[in-house]
């Protein structure tokens, strides 16, 4: 086991892809010398069964949904020893034996690399674009508003950079937080994520609050990591409650990377055209149940 390196995932009723995600990571060529998961969900004891000294493998009860980034600042907290490297991972992920590997070297490039992203694949396959531009207000506006019935709009295609060859490694904005490697260090100087993001845009935060500090992200796509995706917002409920907390997130987002005095319209009108743009959703989603 690789003292260097720590996994960890966090867990909200997610014992049905657990052991495939830590099956994944014991077959890895570079073995972590701790692998943490954080259970969100009080009401949860099942996750308890994961815990496995043998393997180094511990279970930190969050005591509460803290949400994705919270969830993993208190991993960090609880790490036994303190690691060079600290790998973050949804618990429906799938690593290639070499995916730790690849990760690593990449970031041993430059010592200026914080954060690492691999290439992600659906269970088909298909490429996810998991490393995007920082969402200005223009690209943002325009992604939010077209991207479910225009899916081929300029600006969604610019936020998810798609006229770039995903094959070749290259710098990027951010990267997302579904699977990253970071270096302990940058994470300690950024104070880990920002836990005001409940859920979504704690990794574009991340990425570019990294940027301002002279760190390097960047994204690998020789690691490649498989996605299931959205196992814990399967019901309506939890579904309606991610869509909410989406774009809460993307207003909070827009409105600190907009916070000049006289950017106070600007603040508003996003604001506004979110919170009209959720409830078009909602009324869109009753009406399909229908």
């Amino acid at each position: 086991m690789s003292a260097r390196l720590a996994v960890i995932t966090v867990s909200y009723h997610s014992g049905r892809v657990l052991t495939d995600f830590l099956e994944s990571v014991a077959r890895s060529t570079v073995v972590p010398g701790d692998i943490l998961i954080v259970n969100n969900a009080t009401d949860d004891a099942g996750v308890a069964d994961f815990a496995d000294a043998s393997r180094s493998i511990r279970v930190v009860e969050a005591g509460g949904n803290l949400g994705y980034g919270g969830a993993i600042n208190a991993g960090v907290a609880a790490l036994a020893h303190r690691p060079e490297w600290i790998v973050v991972a949804n618990p429906d992920i799938e690593l290639r034996p070499d995916t730790l590997s690849l990760l690593l070297r990449a970031a041993e490039e430059d010592d200026r690399i914080a954060i690492v992203g691999p290439r992600i694949e659906d269970a088909e396959g298909v490429f996810y674009p998991s490393a995007r531009s920082a969402p200005s207000l223009r690209t943002g506006i325009g992604h939010a508003l077209f991207a479910g019935v225009w899916p081929g709009n300029p600006w969604t295609r610019a936020y998810r950079q798609d006229r770039i060859d995903t094959s070749l490694p290259r710098d990027a904005d951010w990267v997302s937080g579904a699977c990253f490697l970071m270096r302990r260090d940058a994470f300690e100087e950024l104070e880990g994520f920002d836990s005001a993001y409940f859920m979504y845009f704690e990794d574009v935060d991340l990425g570019q609050r990294a940027h301002r500090l002279g760190w390097r992200v960047v994204y690998e796509p020789c690691a490649v990591v498989r996605h299931e995706g959205a196992h814990s917002t399967s019901t309506a409920a939890s579904s309606a409650r991610m869509l909410r907390e989406h774009h809460r997130s993307a207003a909070r987002y827009l409105r600190r990377r907009y916070s000049g005095w006289y950017l106070w319209p600007v603040r508003v009108a996003v604001s506004a055209g979110l919170e009209a743009r959720l409830l078009l959703l909602r009324a869109l989603a009753m009406a399909r149940r229908r």
